[in-house]
C-alpha cells in the first residue's frame, strides 16, 4: 500500500525556516520532519511513498538523491589525483519514494488528484507533511477496511483552532467544517486511508481536500473518524517546531515508534 505526503505548501506561517526549504524539510535533530513522518510509517511495514511536491521541489529530490551523503559517513578522496567518494556503514531505508510535481499553487486536493496515476486503483495512505505522531497503522487500516467506507480520517482532542469533525456513534463522521464556538476537541490531524474512488470527489488543482471532497464524503455517510489517544503534533510556527526539537533531543520523543 502506498502512502501519499503532501509537501507542496508554502508554510508561510513558518517563513523563518521555508523562506529557504520546503516546510516539510524543516529539519528536527538533524532530519527533516518528512523522514521522521516516513519512518513512522515504515515501522509498521508502509515503504512506498508518494509525495506531493511543489514549492522549492528540487530540494526534496536532492535530498533523496543524495540520501546515502545524509545518512552514511563519507569520504572524499582527491589524493594523487584522485575523485573518488566513499560511503562507509550505509544506512538506507527500505523505501521506494515517487516525487511528483504537483504544482506551485495547486491546493490541497488538486495535489492528491494530480498523484492518481500513481497512486493505481487500490486503497492508500495520505497525510500532511508537517506532522507527527505515534500512529498505529496497522490498526489505523484494519479499522478502515472493517468500516467499508471511502474514507477514514485520525481525529485527537487538541484543541478549537483546527477543523472540526463531527462524529456519530456507529463512527460514521456526519460533518467535517471549520470550528465554533460551540463545538468539540476532535480534529482531523491528518494520517487518513481512502479508497480510490476518492480521485471521483475531485474536481482539479482548486480543490481543497478539507472543504470540497472531505465535506462531500461525510455528507454522504462514506467518512469514519479514527480517535488517536496517543502524541500528536503539527508544526505550524516557529515555536512548535522548537518544541519538537527540544523532545527529540531530550530523547523523549513520543513518535519515535522505530529502533
Amino acid at each position: 500500500m502506498k502512502t501519499v505526503i503532501l509537501a507542496g505548501g508554502f508554510g508561510t506561517r513558518i517563513s523563518e525556516e521555508t523562506a529557504f526549504k520546503p516546510k516539510p524539510m524543516i529539519e528536527i535533530g538533524g532530519m527533516p520532519i518528512l523522514w521522521h513522518i516516513m519512518k513512522g510509517y515504515s515501522q509498521y511495514g508502509f515503504n512506498e511513498f508518494i509525495i506531493c511536491a511543489g514549492y522549492k521541489q528540487n530540494i526534496i529530490k536532492s535530498w533523496f538523491a543524495d540520501y546515502y551523503l545524509h545518512a552514511s559517513d563519507v569520504t572524499f578522496d582527491y589524493t594523487d589525483g584522485r575523485n573518488e567518494t566513499i560511503i562507509h556503514n550505509k544506512r538506507v531505508e527500505p523505501w521506494k519514494v515517487t516525487i511528483v510535481d504537483t504544482g506551485l499553487n495547486t491546493q490541497t486536493g488538486g495535489r492528491v488528484k494530480r498523484i492518481k496515476e500513481y497512486a493505481g486503483d487500490e486503497p492508500f495512505m495520505l497525510t500532511y507533511g508537517d506532522g507527527v505522531g505515534d500512529v498505529n497503522f496497522t490498526e489505523l487500516l484494519k479499522f478502515h477496511l472493517s468500516h467499508g467506507r471511502i474514507g477514514t480520517i485520525s481525529m485527537y482532542n487538541f484543541g478549537q483552532n483546527k477543523g472540526v469533525v463531527e462524529v456519530g456513534r456507529d463512527g460514521v463522521v456526519n460533518a467535517f467544517r471549520e470550528k465554533s464556538d460551540l463545538d468539540g476537541n476532535l480534529i482531523n490531524i491528518g494520517f487518513m486511508v481512502f479508497q480510490p474512488e476518492l480521485f471521483d470527489y475531485i474536481d482539479g488543482d482548486d480543490s481543497i481536500l478539507e472543504k470540497g471532497p472531505l465535506t462531500e464524503l461525510a455528507r454522504r455517510h462514506e467518512l469514519v473518524g479514527y480517535i488517536h489517544k496517543g502524541y500528536w503534533q503539527c508544526m505550524d510556527a516557529l515555536r512548535e517546531k522548537q518544541q519538537l526539537e527540544n523532545l527529540w533531543n531530550s530523547g523523549q520523543a513520543p513518535w519515535k515508534t522505530w529502533e
